[in-house]
């Protein structure tokens, strides 16, 4: 799959005349709990020519779009950003983009862009901004899917991961790893719960995630507590950051010269 994965991405480069300087992991397999049948969710980030960047009109304005998605097929979900787009949602500390720089399966990296956001990364990092961002995901899905009498098994991971990646960015204060079984040894101790959620993974992962049965009581009540608990937390931190514009613009205008040889 990788080879098929790498193709694919040099085929945008030819058919958008762009360079792309990185391609991860972004879904299940990334996150530590894929089944049998999981797709492949790669994510990209690329860079346009320098003349492309010098109009009166900006990336992402208008048909010049910030995105390339290619068709979605049964296995296969390959979509990119171009490089400004990336670096307005680093300077948020956008959780997503995060992930991908904290990906353990990397398809493709060149130059040293990435490398650069990975050392600034620590900085950027906005722990309350994450912490919203995580806690929505979770109380939504809570709310959508695991509040029912009767669930898939795969739903209860859309609300504990978000969940424990809170719960993380609580008791480390940085961004927290993308694999949920990390997640899970670290952060709760060995006892029912966290018996019932080992047990839910081995089951995911064996195929069953889209076996429907009662919601787990013990699950739901843990959820319950932490997401007010950890909403509390997020009124004690401050909210104070450094402005990044200054170094992501220094940082882009080094990527244009270091992948078109510019200087």
């Amino acid at each position: 799959m990788k080879e098929t994965i790498l193709n694919a991405l040099k085929k945008v480069e030819e058919d958008y005349n762009v360079k792309i300087l990185f391609a991860c992991e972004s879904g299940s397999r990334a996150w530590g709990f894929p089944s049998r049948d999981s797709d492949y969710d790669v994510r990209f980030i690329y860079i346009h020519k320098k003349e492309d960047y010098l109009a009166i009109d900006p990336m992402g304005i208008g048909t010049k779009r910030d995105v390339i998605e290619l068709p979605i097929n049964e296995s296969l979900d390959i979509s990119g950003w171009d490089l400004t787009k990336t670096l307005r949602l680093f300077r948020k500390s956008n959780p997503p983009l995060m992930e991908w720089l904290n990906s353990g399966i990397v398809y493709y990296q060149a130059f040293t862009t990435i490398e650069k956001m990975q050392v600034l990364s620590k900085s950027v990092f906005s722990p309350v901004f994450c912490l919203h961002h995580y806690l929505n995901m979770a109380n939504n899905n809570f709310q959508t899917y695991i509040k029912a009498e009767k669930i898939k098994i795969k739903k209860y991971f859309y609300v504990l991961r978000p969940l424990l990646a809170a719960k993380w960015i609580e008791t480390y204060n940085e961004f927290p790893p993308l694999e949920f079984p990390t997640l899970l040894s670290t952060l709760l101790p060995q006892g029912e719960l966290e018996k019932e959620i080992q047990s839910l993974l081995k089951r995911k992962k064996a195929g069953e995630e889209f076996d429907i049965e009662p919601n787990i009581q013990i699950i739901n009540n843990f959820v319950s507590e932490e997401i007010p608990r950890l909403r509390e937390f997020t009124k004690t931190i401050k909210k104070d950051r450094q402005d990044f514009t200054p170094a992501l613009d220094d940082l882009f205008r080094h990527t244009l010269d270091e992948v078109w040889n510019l200087q």
